[in-house]
């Protein structure tokens, strides 16, 4: 746990109450220090005794995970874009006290941010908890690093304080939060799924079909929903924990807002950044994994060989590189795609690196390439369109860039897909897929079918 009872530590608070004092106001800290070895899905478990607002963030094929628990700071809705946001979260972080010796990401000031697909529809019933758009710093992050853990704290002091009494404090703040290994439980089990309007979700996919037949588009992703309720309330820490073990190659997060919780494993890497050095991630085309490895092989030739699947994951390579140029350098695209293998699913996965110019962040990165192809359509605004008339779910969080950024301008964001909302004991899914000219509406059904089955395989495994 940490240990602020040294004398450096002391003197890092009494210089920023000295700041406070100065400006007569409060004075945002944050004071990283590295921790013994924890598990992250135990620790993120533990902190739901204390009725806040949890944040969890892995990537499997790293083995980096983030837990966070509270809010130190907020900037969410109003009229601001994303980038617009982050510089708000740099101003805080420009002129707050850090202490970061490590450097490592996910340690300093880190925020956490996600969006609405869409910022033009509204959120009515489904997602009336989250925000539309949201950067969060919360009060306690916790990283680990392959086999490095760290723990930061980011809060204020204020002129009034004092220094010993609030190191105390915190203390002992930390110590009521630090209730070790915890036994995760099950989820409680499936009692029923109902997929929601599948008859008229394909006569939408005959239409998109016409639509893109007639010129006014060249691709469209629809996505559709299925209800699942469980016995009892869902137990996010056993879903994690499931995704660890099962979900290869992928991103898990976990994010709460008002006691509802987006959930999800994704293998969409939207952007991730290093200082300078951006890669982003081209994965479009999907087939499903072979029940042995010669049909395995057999399926993964068959997609590359794909003309449809070929032609939607060019439709994102094209985007990327376009949509890279205004902001980078040195953009570097392998010239045909390799395979990107999961439990249930393999796609078409194309790398692309770059170098940022001076001056961009990673939301304006972020901005900028949301909704690729991949999730939205080409050309951009007339699938939007026909998604915001059509489509029969309300998609919230669903298919928008989520990730994390931190003071030492290091992030990552991937696309939140293959998730779920979580309403106590009911959960929604979603799936979507890329419908062409020549796509056919039941054969999209049951891809969409497939790609239900990671969030599927996690209420159903749990018993």
């Amino acid at each position: 746990m940490i240990d602020l009872e040294n004398g450096l530590e002391y003197e890092f608070v009494s210089g920023a109450i000295k700041k406070a004092r100065s400006s007569k106001g409060k004075q945002l800290i944050s004071y990283t220090k590295q921790i013994q070895a924890f598990d992250p899905v135990k620790l993120f478990a533990s902190f739901g005794k204390n009725q806040a607002d949890r944040i969890f963030w892995g990537s499997t094929m790293d083995d980096f995970y983030l837990v966070g628990l509270g809010s130190c700071a907020e900037v969410n809705d109003g009229d601001k874009g994303l980038p617009e946001m982050e510089q708000m979260i740099w101003r805080m972080m420009e002129s707050a006290s850090i202490y970061n010796p490590f450097q490592t990401h996910g340690t300093g000031l880190v925020a956490f941010g996600g969006m609405t697909f869409d910022m033009k529809n509204q959120h009515k019933t489904l997602w009336n908890n989250f925000p539309h758009q949201s950067l969060r710093i919360p009060k306690w992050v916790v990283t680990k690093d392959r086999q490095t853990f760290y723990c930061t704290v980011n809060t204020y002091v204020t002129e009034l304080d004092e220094v010993y009494e609030f190191v105390d404090k915190i203390q002992d703040e930390m110590k009521a939060l630090w209730t070790g290994n915890e036994s995760l439980g099950q989820n409680p089990p499936l009692q029923s799924k109902t997929e929601i309007q599948p008859g008229k979700w394909k006569a939408t996919v005959a239409q998109a079909v016409e639509e893109i037949k007639y010129g006014k588009a060249q691709k469209i992703v629809l996505a559709r929903e299925m209800n699942v309720r469980l016995s009892d309330q869902a137990n996010i820490g056993a879903m994690l924990n499931t995704f660890r073990d099962t979900q290869e190659n992928s991103y898990l997060f976990a994010i709460e807002c008002n006691g509802d919780c987006f959930i999800g494993a994704t293998p969409e890497r939207l952007v991730r950044m290093d200082d300078q050095r951006i890669l982003s991630t081209c994965l479009a085309g999907t087939i499903s994994r072979g029940a042995n490895m010669e049909e395995d092989e057999m399926l993964k030739d068959r997609l590359l060989q794909d003309t449809k699947n070929r032609k939607e994951h060019d439709f994102v390579v094209i985007m990327i590189r376009n949509a890279l140029e205004k902001y980078c350098f040195d953009i570097n695209i392998p010239e045909e795609p390799v395979i990107y293998p999961l439990k249930h699913l393999q796609h078409l996965y194309t790398p692309v690196r770059a170098t940022l110019k001076q001056g961009v962040c990673i939301t304006d990165i972020v901005h900028t390439l949301h909704p690729t192809p991949a999730l939205g359509g080409v050309p951009r605004e007339e699938s939007l369109r026909f998604i915001r008339e059509n489509e029969l779910l309300e998609r919230g969080w669903y298919g928008a860039p989520l990730g994390w950024l931190d003071s030492n301008r290091n992030g990552e964001f991937a696309v939140s897909i293959r998730s779920g909302l979580v309403k106590g004991d009911n959960i929604s899914l979603f799936a979507g897929c890329g419908i062409m000219g020549e796509s056919d509406p039941e054969a999209e059904y049951k891809e969409t079918k497939i790609k239900f089955s990671p969030m599927l395989s996690v209420l159903e495994e749990e018993k």
